[in-house]
């Protein structure tokens, strides 16, 4: 998202859209880590070739170089061959290993399940694309420069409604340990000026999807987290992923410790534990890399889709100048050797995560346990996707 808060609610600014203000939450993230000497040399998880390939190569440079205390990665093949790496340590206080394909927060990747939800509904005739958000939500989006009755679905899934962003404006102390009612985080943006006029630019914002998840909810019936378990997570099996419960502030099964640092020259701090509420439809979701492949690679495949939804899901706009396009929930970023990968991405305090599948059936997902700030290693994430779907 990140936005600061929410690269869970931030996760666009990073991947080639305009820089917002930073977030605390997500923002800060931290390089260099107090214990850097314990950190090396990263190993290999066992599954990992014993000697370093370009992905282990890659993943080693996050710790050694950027001071990430962990990265993970999951790399699977045409032949459907998946590899696990690791690097770093799972616990600075601990020394621990990192739990190979461990659970991670994945913060704004959670909003291409979100819109999948939409587009399903969409597809069942009970929402249109085209239609304005007062259609669901009567009366509901107003505010300065902001209206309701102009701003449509589609807007909101591919971030052109022009809708300010409620997490630039969130402490990471104050989100830490506070569970937020959507309509709480609604309320935050709507006490800020209008970005721009609906369908006039592209422009990342949480809020969009928050709307979305409200959409989802007042159209079915039933809470958002329910149906993103019922028409996608059980459907096609993935079994390490899962919506947190409210007040559910801990990570179920093994995953390394996420840390934060804001402002960027103070320690690093602990982040695993936190209410995640905050990213909601936005960014709330616990995954791992291999369960984000497993994800994409079915949506590519039109498993969770019709053709016609799936077509509108990958109908892109520009989103920043890096070449990385925006379609409803779903990015494409170009590969170094030809061609595109369609994925999401996102940062929650604690966690980035960056990755995606080709048409050809190559799929990659890569985590850091600390949200980089610098650009240098927010390049090197992105190189090791690159590494990793090009190797």
């Amino acid at each position: 998202m990140r936005a600061q808060t929410g690269q869970s609610l931030r996760s666009s600014t990073r991947q080639g859209g305009r820089r917002r203000r930073a977030v605390p939450a997500a923002v800060a993230v931290a390089i260099g880590v107090m214990t850097l000497g314990a950190l090396a040399p990263p190993a290999a998880s066992a599954d990992a070739a014993a000697r370093p390939d370009a992905v282990q190569q890659a993943l080693n440079t996050l710790v050694r170089d950027d001071g990430m205390p962990a990265a993970l990665a999951s790399v699977q093949g045409r032949n459907g061959r998946t590899r696990s790496y690791t690097a770093g340590v799972g616990d600075l206080t601990t020394g621990s290993k990192v739990p190979r394909d461990g659970q991670v927060r994945i913060g704004s990747n959670t909003k291409a399940f979100t819109a999948v939800v939409v587009l399903q509904l969409v597809g069942e005739g009970k929402i249109d694309l085209k239609a304005f958000v007062d259609t669901y939500l009567p009366g509901l989006v107003r505010g300065k420069g902001i209206d309701g009755r102009r701003i449509t679905v589609r807007q909101l899934l591919q971030h052109t409604s022009g809708l300010p962003d409620y997490g630039i404006h969130l402490d990471d102390d104050e989100i830490r340990n506070r569970y937020f009612e959507p309509r709480e985080l609604l309320d935050l943006a709507l006490k800020h000026q209008a970005d721009a006029a609906p369908g006039e630019t592209w422009g990342y914002s949480n809020t969009n999807y928050v709307l979305a998840g409200l959409i989802v909810q007042k159209v079915t019936g039933r809470p958002l987290a329910e149906e993103m378990d019922r028409r996608i997570i059980k459907r096609i099996g993935l079994r390490h992923t899962y919506f947190p419960t409210p007040g559910e502030m801990t990570i179920r099964e093994p995953h390394p410790h996420g840390y934060h640092r804001n402002p960027a020259n103070t320690p690093l701090r602990d982040f695993t534990e936190m209410d995640p509420s905050v990213g909601w439809a936005a960014g709330q979701l616990i995954s791992t890399n291999s369960d984000l492949n497993r994800f994409l690679t079915a949506l590519l495949a039109g498993r969770l889709l019709p053709a016609a939804q799936l077509a509108e899901m990958r109908t892109t706009v520009p989103a920043g100048t890096s070449g990385l396009r925006y379609g409803l929930g779903l990015t494409s970023r170009p590969l170094s050797c030809g061609g595109v990968y369609w994925g999401h991405g996102g940062d929650i305090a604690g966690y980035e995560t960056r990755g995606g599948v080709t048409d050809d059936g190559r799929a990659a997902n890569v985590a850091v346990t600390s949200i980089p700030t610098d650009e240098a290693a927010t390049q090197h994430v992105k190189d090791a996707v690159d590494r990793a779907l090009c190797g």
